[in-house]
């Protein structure tokens, strides 16, 4: 089996490079597991670029350049691309015409997870677009808007992670946050809708329920290219 091969990937990383990082191990894993070896190109785009264009609403602009990346992987032998971060798929719906090679839409994937756990009231960590989109509005269950105060405090909360300078306390204030919006709003579950929240949280330290996005993302992606 670890001689046949899947399906080469375009992965659009650096949104932001330790989101690239966590993607391209857990792919890895994820192949290794079936007995097979990943076949991937990654190209790098830069995540303060690309944020700026999703928080101003520059969705055509956004989509134009994330379809550049993912020009240049399909042009190298890619036959189907993801990206690595949930704030770009705001621009879903203009990217996906530009597109020369099918994309494993993460924000699909997250909806189906969503339905298959039963779930009908959830909240989001991640980018202040993010959250105050409801994911795009794309989840197709309710999803609890947490205060402005607590929108500031969750998007600026995931940039310390992005950057590098997070702290054990950010981090505990995030876990009395996510369990305010379960007992206070009603949700369900908190999903980690930022690929760097990943990175220091997932479903088993958490300590409230949650849906690790980035890790059901990857395992429908490799089951896609091994399919």
């Amino acid at each position: 089996m670890r001689n046949k091969e899947g399906r080469v990937l375009g992965l659009v990383g650096g949104l932001g490079p330790n989101a690239t990082v966590y993607y391209y191990n857990g792919l890895i894993a994820a192949h290794n597991a079936q007995g097979r070896v990943a076949r991937m190109l990654i190209a790098h785009a830069d995540v303060d670029h690309g944020r700026p264009l999703a928080e101003a609403g520059k969705l055509d602009e956004l989509a134009r350049y994330l379809n550049g990346f993912i020009g240049a992987t399909a042009a190298g032998g890619a036959e189907m691309a993801a990206i690595v971060a949930v704030t770009p798929h705001i621009c879903t719906a203009q990217l996906t015409p530009l597109l020369r090679i099918p994309l494993i839409d993460m924000v699909a994937v997250v909806a189906d997870e969503v339905r298959a756990r039963g779930l009908k009231r959830i909240a989001l960590l991640g980018t202040r677009s993010t959250v105050q989109s409801k994911m795009f509005g794309r989840l197709g269950v309710d999803v609890v808007m947490p205060k402005p105060d607590e929108i500031a405090f969750i998007n600026d909360a995931y940039l310390d992670v992005v950057y590098d300078r997070s702290t054990a306390e950010t981090l505990d204030r995030l876990r009395e946050l996510a369990q305010t919006l379960i007992t206070r709003d009603g949700a369900e579950s908190v999903l980690l809708a930022g690929t760097d929240l990943s990175m220091v949280l997932n479903e088993a330290n958490a300590g409230f329920p949650t849906i690790d996005c980035a890790g059901v993302h990857i395992r429908e992606i490799t089951r896609r290219l091994l399919a």
